[in-house]
């Protein structure tokens, strides 16, 4: 058993919806979440540069004596989980593998969407991960990156958003997808409005809810499970603006995230 808290981290605010999966899988477990909103979008930027953001924000999380690392950030799991692993002894898992297991499980066609940002998509990390798995896969990744800023925005179930997923997943409808990965933490708070492009026609994967449940049989495979049966505490950092991940995050959790601390995360 370990009381220590386990680390969540993302490059801004969608890691939220891994957090509230963990929250609710793991509700003894005391947590420390950072959104490294400064610097946010990661799903752009080189791998070097995601590398070293990466880094810089395990850095600060091990000053909070953390157990273990849950990568929230699809770009960061895709990109820069592996060179972590190489720097920091302790353990880490990522959104990408558990997310491709259960499309793998859940498609019947095997025509498999991926959807995530330009980081995410070009690293083909969920493509490779899912044809190791299911040779004869069919897999076409789009990347959205419209849909970061529509859920920031608080847009999801707008007209905005509607006429933006159509535009960008016309091809994986005419490509007869029967499952969907979610491949950005942004965008499970899109699946009504993704649902009603595809008619509720797919199985949507969200990396979130399988990430969760790959954290609790991490933690318990390493005896670092916690031996409080709830009432763990979430401790809040971000790298910019407390009040608009305050704002957008309190509708991610359903309820209010206080106190948020700002971090100057270059000086760690």
């Amino acid at each position: 058993m370990d009381n220590r808290p386990i680390g969540v981290f993302d490059s801004g605010i969608g890691g939220l919806t891994v957090l509230k999966e963990v929250m609710e899988q793991l509700p003894g477990e005391d947590i420390v979440y950072f959104g490294d909103t400064a610097r946010i979008p990661y799903g752009s930027r080189s791998k070097e540069t995601v590398i070293k953001y990466f880094l810089e924000s395990v850095t600060f999380l091990l000053t909070k004596k953390i157990k273990a690392i849950v990568i929230a950030c699809n770009t960061a799991s895709a990109l820069a989980m592996e060179e972590a692993r190489k720097v920091f002894d302790i353990p880490m898992i990522g959104v990408i593998d558990p997310g491709a297991r259960a499309a793998v499980g859940a498609t019947r066609n095997s025509k498999i969407g991926v959807i995530g940002t330009e980081g995410t998509i070009n690293s083909q990390a969920y493509q490779k991960k899912i044809r190791r798995m299911l040779p004869m896969a069919e897999i076409i990744g789009i990347s959205c990156p419209l849909f970061v800023p529509i859920v920031e925005e608080g847009w999801e179930n707008t007209d905005v958003a509607y006429i933006t997923a159509q535009k960008y997943l016309l091809e994986l409808k005419e490509h007869n997808i029967d499952s969907l990965i979610l491949g950005c933490t942004h965008y499970p708070a899109l699946r009504y409005t993704i649902g009603k492009v595809f008619e509720d026609k797919v199985t949507m994967i969200n990396p979130a809810y399988e990430t969760a449940k790959a954290t609790k049989i991490m933690l318990k495979e390493l005896d670092l499970i916690s031996n409080k049966l709830d009432g763990g505490k979430c401790s809040f950092y971000v790298s910019d603006d407390p009040e608009k991940f305050k704002r957008i995050g309190g509708n991610i959790l359903r309820k209010e995230i206080a106190p948020i601390e700002k971090v100057e995360i270059e000086d760690i």
